[in-house]
């Protein structure tokens, strides 16, 4: 894992609570992908030390980001950001949440805002 996961990771979590504006399928995946490395390092973590405290305490933090890049990922493909707490439901929503992830956004401008591809505003800059 790069330096390049983590900038996409950061990216993502300094938008906090940010439900407005589109996140490309990259800035989605890798934070996810980020996120769920630190999951599975502090679940091993709190297994050898006999506390889940880091990992449900990480898990409280990352909620609201990670339903912000639900919307926003929502709102790349021209959908309701509302369509995120389908990921709620056990199972199915995962599988929704999963196949919505790999559906390209809209190459073009939408009501959610400018195509991200095209505005490089909302990606990490690569190193000079």
């Amino acid at each position: 894992m790069g330096g390049h996961t983590v900038r996409w990771y950061l990216g993502a979590f300094k938008k906090y609570a940010v439900f407005h504006g589109r996140a490309r399928r990259k800035e989605y995946w890798m934070y996810f992908l980020f996120t769920g490395l630190v999951l599975v390092v502090l679940l091993a973590l709190g297994t050898a030390m006999q506390t889940m405290v880091p990992y449900l305490l990480y898990v409280v933090a990352v909620i609201v980001p990670s339903l912000s890049v639900m919307v926003r990922r929502m709102h790349d493909m021209g959908k309701s950001g509302w369509l995120a707490l389908l990921g709620f439901i056990p199972v199915i929503g995962g599988i929704v949440m999963l196949a919505f992830g790999c559906i390209e956004g809209e190459r073009r401008p939408n009501m959610y805002g400018p195509d991200p591809k095209q505005t490089h505003t909302y990606a990490p800059q690569p190193p000079s």
